[in-house]
This record gives C-alpha cells, sequence and structure tokens, in this order.
C-alpha cells in the first residue's frame, strides 16, 4: 500500500505560512485566509496553520492543498477546531467529504479561487480540467465541510 500523498513545505514555504498566520492572528487576512487552530492528536496542544476557508454553494470548506498534512491528520481526530482573524475566533466542527463529484465541484470551485497559490501542489490539475481528472485528484486533497458554532 503506497503513502498518501503529502507535499512538505520547503523553508520559504514555512516561513510565509509563519508570515500569513501571524498576520491573521494579527486581523489582516491576505484575500480571505484565517489562521486553523485544531488540536494535535498526540501533542494535545494546539496547532496552527494558515488556511484558505472556500465558500462553496453557502457551505464553508477547508480543502488541503498538499493532500494528507498533519494538520488534516489532526482534524480527523479532533473533529473540529478554530478559524481566527485577528479578534475573531470561530469554533467549527468538521466533517470530511467523499472522493465523490460533489467533492470534485468544491475542488474545482476551490481552484478557481485559489489556484494562483496552491496549483503547483495539484500536479497538473487545475480548475479547467476534465471532471475525470478532478475525480481522480480528490483522494490527494482531504476536503472538510466546516460547521460554525454558535
Amino acid at each position: 500500500m503506497s503513502q498518501p500523498y503529502y507535499l512538505q513545505g520547503n523553508a520559504f514555504s514555512v516561513r510565509m505560512n509563519g508570515v500569513i498566520g501571524w498576520l491573521a492572528r494579527h486581523g489582516v487576512s491576505l484575500q480571505g485566509s484565517a489562521e486553523l487552530s485544531v488540536r494535535g492528536r498526540k501533542s494535545g496542544q494546539p496547532q496552527r496553520i494558515p488556511v484558505n476557508p472556500h465558500t462553496h454553494k453557502g457551505a464553508q470548506y477547508l480543502v488541503s492543498a498538499r493532500g494528507h498534512s498533519q494538520w488534516v491528520r489532526n482534524m480527523r481526530a479532533a473533529g473540529g477546531g478554530e478559524l481566527r482573524v485577528g479578534r475573531k475566533v470561530r469554533t467549527f466542527t468538521a466533517v470530511e467529504i467523499a472522493d465523490d463529484e460533489q467533492k470534485a465541484l468544491v475542488v474545482r470551485t476551490y481552484l478557481e479561487r485559489w489556484g494562483w497559490q496552491v496549483n503547483q501542489y495539484f500536479q497538473g490539475v487545475t480548475a479547467k480540467s476534465t471532471d475525470a481528472e478532478l475525480l481522480a485528484a480528490c483522494p490527494d486533497h482531504p476536503v472538510f465541510r466546516v460547521a460554525v458554532q454558535d
């Protein structure tokens, strides 16, 4: 059995994530970015990373461009977390969605919005790819439907 797709960040992208996360923590969202905080599955400590929350047909999603990353594994264990931009903190629950046509539609609209930033992680798949190509890419890119708690 092969390992799940995961593209670890290089030194530059790790540094940029730190800057973007810091900005979100201090109230500056770059084109809709937020800081995700999710409880670590082993440490139990909050793990933080910047994300691009994506809205599709009125629902909000988190898409993992880099594959089965640490935040994805933590989200599967925790079942939710927090999204922060400055003092605005939204607590949420999350459900991973299946690799089907609905997920492919979410990924397509995510790539339409964020492709300029994340296309390099999708191994040639873009918003203009065929439905079959998008569906084939779905297992490599976990997607969670986010339900914000009141």
